[in-house]
């Protein structure tokens, strides 16, 4: 019965089903699961309550976002075949199954299961809630790509605008105390474990909305009053490449070196975003407290948030080449704005650091669309798990550089600013870097093409509206 139930063939739609009633079940999940975002702040108590460095703190975060990508990689494939609401599911199970390890964890001082359950099981679940929706909404919205993707990652990017403020809620609730600097004074035993307890029933209550609500296209659906035309741009491709042939060309890893890039230098300061502003203003007349620095992290959220939703539309009348030349370029002088300012403008940091994140998930929301240009809609949900690599290799290298620098300076006596601004000049070469890649990118080789009656139909010229 639960197979028949998670099946691809149940959730066929009717005709006459709208389909803006999918961007809702995409959301449900991706804002679930977009809690990932607020991990910051759970460090400090962490750290407090089983002494552990700001490097090992990272370690849940990394090893989820490893996850995320090589369970996408790996299960991209079978999400494609099996349907969103089974991949919906599983992600439930997942995700909320990994919030109960870390409570498990937490409560008996073993913090392997708290990286292994938040990490590991719940970063699995992340992967397959992750690309499920995008996939779907695609096919829902081939008029509309880049808006279609920004919609639903949005709603991950947004995650942390409500689990931020939550997760501190409840562990102040349960008996995490700060002063006014926002350093952790104590933790009462359980207050953590109980938040991770609290945060897996009521996300799993939630993401079920989304498992019930969703639906696919039938094969013969086209929205109505669309026509097609044949594109004119050079880099929005009339055929369909399968995802073991764009694993070949060029194009695939110019974009996964883009990609890893752009989320590098994102996720770094996200991951530790509450110490951070902490950090830079520790030492001038007026110092960030806790619930200020959770503020902050909800800025960020809403920055990236939006920034998925705003660029990705806004590829769509731009180009994705283009709007990417902006996500690098512009981002590179944010960070150089911070470096050489660094503490003397709350304003200027924290606006910089709300572009820096509207391009970093501008930068996820926009690439399916960009996959779909080169490659097509055939196994665009496969290929878009296989480049999710990149945010498993960024995952761990954006906290790593940020963490190893800045516990490196913590050591050798060093406070403020100086713990960050070495690693944010990095962050500037790598954000050039990915912009050259970006340039390089060009049409597919016909030689990867599928042959033209592969796939959907629809996929093979651009639709657009009358």
């Amino acid at each position: 019965m639960a197979d028949g139930f998670l099946s691809r063939s149940r959730i066929i739609a009717p005709p006459g089903w709208s389909r803006w009633l999918i961007p809702p079940a995409a959301l449900s999940v991706h804002l679930a699961i977009g809690q990932a975002y607020a991990w910051s702040v759970f460090k400090a108590p962490l750290e407090k309550d089983m002494g552990l460095s700001g490097t090992q703190s990272a370690l849940p975060f990394q090893l989820a976002i490893v996850m995320l990508g090589l369970s996408a990689a790996v299960l991209g494939t079978r999400v494609e075949r099996n349907g969103p609401r089974w991949a919906m599911f599983i992600s439930l199970l997942c995700f909320c199954g990994g919030f109960l390890i870390a409570a498990l964890g937490v409560a008996t001082e073993q913090y392997w299961l708290v990286v292994l359950g938040y990490g590991g099981v719940g970063g699995i679940g992340l992967g397959i809630g992750y690309i499920s929706p995008v996939s779907t909404l695609i096919k829902w919205f081939p008029d509309r790509p880049g808006m279609a993707t920004g919609i639903a990652i949005m709603g991950f990017g947004g995650g942390a605008l409500i689990a931020s403020p939550l997760s501190k809620a409840l562990m102040d609730a349960f008996g995490v105390t700060y002063d006014k600097a926002g350093k952790v004074l104590a933790v009462t035993d359980g207050s953590i474990a109980n938040a991770f307890l609290v945060l897996g029933i009521a996300y799993a209550v939630f993401m079920a909305m989304g498992v019930l609500l969703v639906r696919v296209p039938a094969d013969d659906w086209k929205p109505a009053g669309l026509r097609r035309v044949e594109s004119t741009r050079a880099l929005i491709s009339t055929a369909n490449v399968s995802a073991a042939n764009a694993i070949r060309t060029p194009q695939f890893w110019l974009l996964w070196v883009v990609l890893c890039l752009n989320v590098t230098a994102g996720i770094g300061i996200l991951e530790r975003a509450a110490p951070i502003i902490t950090a830079f203003f520790k030492d001038t007349p007026a110092p960030v407290s806790a619930t200020a620095a959770a503020g902050f992290v909800a800025m960020l959220s809403l920055a990236n948030m939006a920034g998925r939703f705003v660029w990705s539309t806004t590829s769509d009348a731009i180009g994705r080449k283009n709007i990417y030349r902006f996500y690098l370029g512009v981002g590179a002088l944010m960070y150089l704005a911070i470096v050489l300012t660094t503490n003397g403008s709350k304003l200027v940091f924290v606006l910089c650091a709300m572009l820096i994140l509207s391009f970093y998930g501008g930068g996820f929301a926009t690439v399916p669309a960009y996959l779909k240009d080169l490659f097509g809609t055939y196994q665009v949900g496969a290929i878009h798990g296989r480049l999710l690599t990149a945010w498993s290799v960024a995952g761990v290298l954006g906290p790593l550089i940020v963490n190893r620098i800045a516990d490196s300076q913590i050591r050798s006596g060093k406070s403020g600013p100086d713990l960050y601004t070495l690693s944010f000049s990095i962050m500037i070469g790598l954000l050039v870097v990915g912009f050259v890649a970006n340039e390089l990118v060009r049409p597919v080789n016909p030689k990867y093409h599928e042959p033209r009656d592969t796939g959907d139909a629809a996929a093979t010229a651009e639709e657009v509206a009358k």
